[in-house]
């Protein structure tokens, strides 16, 4: 097995301007001797009791799953990460149900003075889409922003303290927190064909930025190097839409 492949167990990636995503663990675990590939190709020949017939059939055979949308076979690879990322990307994560998700609770641990997301870019709203946002502000207004921003960190994390320290309960002291730029942890599994199905919404386009960063980060630092077969698949026949 690639020692590459092995080096992406404990990878971390940085995302945004305090968040990250590290690959935990892969099924099948790079020790195993089997790639991520080919365990789903020997999913497939499963079904009538074959095995690897060689890099240029198996991969032909991986193709022609995607293509044909039999997709049980990529549920046999999963991936396990932990990422720390603002609530508001949670929010549009845990949306897709399909993930098993475990996250940082504020009734357990505090929170830092640091833990709140500051955008470098503020956006516009677009003018033809009510859930999207196109270009950005001047200089000048995005610093003023920022600086505002800031202050309303400040003051609010300022409270919370205030509040613990006068004996108040973490799970009450959080509401004096800003609720959507706070930046929580938490750990996701998801097998490749669910999350091929993550990655074709969240990388989209029109996604909101502050996901489409860390789904771009799963794509390009784990998902493709993991499964470089499935990778090229899913560009021509998922992203790109060919037969």
């Amino acid at each position: 097995m690639s020692e590459s492949l092995k080096s992406l167990i404990g990878k971390r990636v940085d995302v945004l301007d305090k968040g990250w995503i590290e690959l935990i663990d892969l099924m099948p675990h790079p020790d195993s001797g089997v790639a991520g590939d080919l365990a789903i190709v020997n999913a497939a020949r499963v079904s009538f009791m074959g095995e690897s017939k060689g890099d240029e059939k198996d991969k032909r055979l991986l193709f022609y799953l995607l293509r044909n949308r039999h997709t049980s076979p990529f549920e046999m690879t999963e991936f396990k990460f932990r990422v720390r990322a603002p609530l508001i990307t949670f929010w549009h994560w845990v949306r897709h149900r399909t993930f098993n998700i475990n996250a940082q609770s504020g009734r357990y641990t505090p929170f830092e003075e640091n833990d709140f997301y500051v955008p470098d870019i503020w956006r516009k709203q677009a003018k033809d889409n009510k859930q999207a946002s196109e270009g950005q502000v001047s200089a000048k207004e995005n610093i003023e922003l920022t600086e505002s921003l800031i202050k309303h960190y400040e003051e609010s994390y300022r409270l919370y303290e205030k509040a613990l320290q006068t004996g108040i309960s973490r799970e009450m002291a959080r509401f004096f927190l800003p609720g959507f730029s706070v930046y929580y942890t938490w750990i996701v599994k998801v097998d490749a064909h669910n999350l091929m199905k993550f990655l074709s919404l969240r990388m989209a386009s029109d996604a909101q930025y502050e996901i489409r960063v860390y789904a771009q980060a799963i794509y390009e630092h784990f998902f493709a190097p993991a499964l470089p077969w499935t990778a090229e698949a899913f560009e021509q026949y998922v992203l790109k839409q060919t037969d």
